[in-house]
């Protein structure tokens, strides 16, 4: 696969002349995404799944094929499976808030989730009494089976954990984790932000209950995740919200609920998201999920071995490139991440996220007060990481150590 020739499909690529390193935050969009959604506001700007006229019924068609593509994409077990949301965090409220977990009832999770894989169940530990417990891995953040074996026992009724870190980039191994869970009678939801859009990803193998994902990192339109479960286990599960588009019939004293995935997606949906999702999909599929991930891979490879002997650099995670999927956290020694951010945007348009990530546990557990955080994805290329080396080497030498900190601007 020549990734050399996606850049030109995407506008930024075009337009910008810096460099994008913040693709675990969001991903760039590529023309067929922006056409796909620009096409629904100018062909069919109506409401599907009400109307009967020939323009909502072309989008309710597009919503139905949005679905095949999903499911063929990451081989559910059917179409229904996979229900619209707004994004990952929305997907894990939903399971949270809908299994009717209560005093007794345990939680697992790792030390490494971001923030709206700990709120909602720090919520119904206040709320309702359920119990939360944690896989503890190491100070690099690499997952620990046998810390994850040891907290499991009858009481556990959910798992829910990153397929991979948003701060580390470390893997957990979700099908043994899978495994395990269900000998205990436990269901499995799965994070799968930031391991969806670089790793082939099915279902089927992976034998997980819910797998929750953004949309708008993984090439499609902001304002859309999805939320994909098996049959029994979405049909086990009370709606989030409430109204219009989730119910067969209501009267004054009775309602009966849609199916699934309807009951789930309450009110007018963002139909210009869902077009766009389906053209992200296909964009994906074209490209190769394991041709993606080689060049992850071997772009990651190559910062590591551009950026080793920068000045006063530690990275947050594995030092191994091959431990971490497709980022590099790190920081320089007596700098501020938010400071070395903006320079590297000042000085060469490089543009990287800094901060805790909304993973706000790790680094407090650990003491660090955040990380720069370096996220490759299909449309890069080695020039992008000789000019972020580049300029951090220039930083480093120049602010790094013992000097004093720039002022911040």
């Amino acid at each position: 696969m020549d990734f050399s020739a996606l850049r030109g499909d995407f506008p930024t690529m075009r337009t910008d002349k810096g460099v994008y390193l913040d693709s675990a935050c969001q991903t760039l969009r590529p023309d067929s995404v922006i056409e796909a959604v620009v096409e629904y506001y100018e062909r069919y700007p109506v409401c599907g799944g009400r109307s009967v006229h020939h323009l909502a019924n072309e989008v309710s068609v597009r919503v139905d094929e949005t679905r095949e593509a999903l499911n063929g994409f990451f081989g559910g077990e059917s179409p229904g499976s996979f229900v619209f949301t707004k994004n990952t965090t929305e997907a894990i409220n939903t399971v949270a808030f809908g299994l009717g977990l209560g005093k007794g009832d345990a939680v697992v999770t790792t030390d490494s989730e971001h923030n709206s894989n700990y709120v909602p169940w720090l919520t119904l530990r206040d709320a309702a009494g359920i119990e939360m417990r944690m896989s503890r891995s190491g100070s690099d953040g690499v997952f620990d089976l046998e810390s994850f074996k040891a907290a499991m026992d009858r009481r556990v009724k959910l798992v829910s954990m990153c397929q991979c870190s948003n701060v580390t980039g470390c893997v957990v191994p979700i099908k043994a984790v899978a495994e395990i869970a269900h000998d205990y009678g436990a269901r499995v939801l799965v994070d799968g932000s930031q391991a969806a859009p670089h790793m082939k990803v099915d279902m089927e193998d992976l034998d997980v209950d819910f797998y929750a994902m953004s949309v708008h990192k993984m090439l499609g339109p902001s304002g859309m995740g999805v939320l994909y479960g098996k049959g029994e286990c979405l049909g086990g599960l009370r709606a989030l919200q409430y109204g219009g588009g989730t119910v067969g019939l209501v009267t004054y004293g009775s309602v009966d609920f849609a199916p699934v995935p309807d009951r789930f997606e309450a009110g007018l949906q963002n139909y210009a998201g869902i077009f766009g999702t389906k053209a992200a999909v296909e964009y994906l599929a074209k490209a190769g999920m394991d041709n993606i991930a080689r060049n992850d891979a071997e772009l990651l490879r190559y910062m590591s071995s551009k950026t080793e002997d920068v000045k006063g650099l530690s990275v947050v995670g594995p030092e191994d490139p091959d431990a971490r999927c497709a980022l590099m956290s790190f920081n320089i020694e007596g700098l501020g991440a938010h400071d070395v951010a903006m320079m590297l945007d000042s000085i060469d348009g490089i543009m990287v996220r800094s901060g805790m990530h909304c993973a706000h546990p790790f680094f407090v557990s650990r003491k660090v007060e955040g990380s720069v955080r370096a996220s490759v994805y299909l449309y890069n290329n080695r020039e992008d990481i000789d000019r972020f080396a580049a300029a951090l080497a220039k930083i480093a030498e120049t602010f790094g150590g013992s000097r004093s900190r720039p002022p911040r601007g």
